[in-house]
């Protein structure tokens, strides 16, 4: 990926400065913030121009104009008052909505504290499952609604307690959500932490619903593909992958899921017209837009920032106008992002195999400081 280099301290023209004799003691050691910079707890904004960012002129920013608006429902302070603006420029063209941010934005390379600009995106998704309200017919794999006592015992019980022990089921009796049929897909959206069930009600009708993130049992997460890595069983550790050994190894799959102790609990929501169109409310509140969301690490850029991603590929080649309105437990790191794919398999299918190089820059109100 090419990097046109350039500052806001390059743009302008300064008179020469005498020579400065050299120093007879050792400078002191350099420390963040630094003239020209921002910093944030886990990196470092660097200024630059916008001819920097890869692409800037070409994005169609009409989707990523939606997702602005969903974060001016929950506006952070720095972005408040800009939010007028966002809704007014939501009909707007394109080329008005980049000529008012780069009249009103300043971007900043996001960069690691010691400097380093390459980083790693990763995607996550909704899964979209068949569901039952009673066990039955393939149908035995439960979703859970959280135990009465979740915040009182902790950790609680890991998932291979709650699949074998008698208290554990007993503390789950009457907390089940719905009954899917694979184990593997249920995992998926353990992992992902929310996804849209087509659930087949008692009375024969068909009604699509949300499971939101609701909790989860504090204990630890251990990556399902690592341990097949570390296995030796495969050699693709992607989602596809995964799922073709459990298909060649059922007998093993508890022994698989068993590897990662953490279990998710979930509460369900309608999901109307309006709904559908938008994925799961993100850390930030606000329901995140296919393409145009990401997971961030909220040390390294405050949620409901702006950020201009890009990405070389293999799996996706990117660079566009995203917004910071999530974050995750594996989300961390200055330059790291998981990009919301959306829902359903074609979504899945990107998400579980994106994993590439990543660079971002945070595009900050020239009004506000930078800070968490």
């Amino acid at each position: 990926m090419t990097l046109i280099v350039g500052t806001l301290a390059a743009c302008s023209t300064k008179p020469p400065q005498p020579p400065v004799a050299p120093p007879t003691t050792s400078p002191p050691p350099k420390e963040y913030p630094v003239p020209g910079t921002q910093s944030q707890s886990k990196s470092r904004w660097i200024p630059v121009t916008w001819e920097e960012l890869p692409g800037f002129s070409d994005d169609s920013l009409f989707d990523a104009w939606n997702a602005w608006l969903r974060s001016c429902e929950r506006p952070a302070p720095a972005f408040a008052p800009l939010c007028g603006d966002v809704r007014r420029l939501s009909i707007a063209s394109g080329e008005e909505q980049r000529a008012w941010m780069m009249d009103k934005l300043r971007p900043y390379r996001v960069e690691t504290t010691d400097g380093k600009v390459d980083g790693m995106l990763t995607g996550y998704y909704e899964p979209y499952l068949d569901a039952v309200r009673t066990p039955g017919n393939g149908f035995n794999v439960p979703l859970y609604a959280p135990p009465a006592d979740l915040g009182v015992r902790k950790p609680w019980y890991t998932r291979q307690q709650i699949d074998t022990l008698p208290t554990a089921q007993a503390a789950l009796a009457g907390k089940v959500l719905a009954w899917v049929r694979d184990p593997v897909e249920a995992m998926v959206l353990h992992i992902q932490g929310s996804g849209r069930l087509r659930v087949q009600e008692a009375d024969g009708s068909v009604r699509l619903v949300r499971l939101a993130f609701a909790g989860t049992n504090d204990q630890p997460y251990k990556s399902i593909g690592k341990w097949l890595l570390d296995q030796g069983l495969v050699r693709d550790a992607t989602w596809p992958g995964i799922t073709a050994w459990t298909q060649q190894n059922p007998q093993r799959v508890n022994e698989l899921l068993w590897s990662n102790p953490r279990f998710v609990f979930f509460r369900e929501e309608p999901l109307n017209a309006l709904d559908a169109n938008f994925g799961p409310r993100g850390a930030q509140g606000v329901p995140l837009t296919p393409g145009r969301s990401i997971a961030v690490d909220r040390a390294s850029i405050p949620y409901g920032t702006p950020v201009w991603l890009s990405t070389p590929g293999p799996t996706v080649q990117l660079s566009r106008l995203v917004l910071a309105q999530d974050t995750g437990s594996a989300i961390i790191g200055a330059v790291r992002a998981d990009y919301f794919t959306g829902w359903g398999h074609e979504a899945g299918e990107v998400a579980g195999r994106l994993k590439q190089n990543l660079r971002l820059w945070a595009l900050w109100p020239k009004t506000a400081q930078p800070s968490n």
